[in-house]
């Protein structure tokens, strides 16, 4: 688990390099509105990649083909939301590359980097944010609770250091 600046070379190369040992990529991108841009310049750079959208805002059956296509290895780019969030085992998808991380809560991001290492290959999660921006103390330690916790088994590692972050609540408010 890698926590980076964003990084267009350092995009390509990750891409490159799954693709180079014949493995399949998650980009995970939280706006529907500009999935496609994203998708489009991921193809523009790296030229040998087939790249397919999936967000929960398309229709169902156009989602399960896309989907199913890129579980039989049609596509080998999955630029997405969170959808794949839970449920998802493709044992070929073993790079993970999510834009924004540090927008995301800790329980998300560790649920998400589970979709990747599914298999005897080893993984590659690659937490972004944008380039020259402070992150606040709490994103801080969010994303380095996912990159230290990376052992089978972390989840209540992870629990607990989100318990820890976000404090315990009212447990009647």
């Amino acid at each position: 688990t890698y926590v980076v600046e964003k990084n267009n070379t350092l995009i390509k190369q990750v891409i490159e390099r799954e693709l180079a040992r014949d493995g399949q990529v998650f980009y995970l991108y939280n706006r529907t509105d500009q999935i496609a841009n994203v998708a489009y310049k991921i193809s523009s750079t790296v030229p040998n990649a087939k790249v397919a959208i999936g967000h929960g805002q398309m229709d169902k059956n156009e989602l399960e083909d896309v989907m199913l296509r890129f579980m039989n290895k049609e596509f080998n780019v999955l630029i997405c939301t969170t959808i794949i969030e839970t449920g998802l085992d493709i044992a070929n998808a073993n790079t993970m590359i999510i834009h924004d991380a540090d927008n995301m809560g800790l329980s998300q991001l560790y649920q998400l980097r589970g979709r990747v290492g599914r298999s005897n290959r080893v993984a590659y999660a690659y937490l972004t944010y944008k380039k020259d921006k402070s992150l606040n103390s709490t994103a801080e330690k969010r994303l380095s609770a996912v990159r230290e916790y990376t052992e089978l088994g972390s989840g209540i590692k992870i629990a607990m250091k989100d318990l820890e972050i976000r404090g315990a609540g009212n447990l009647l408010g």
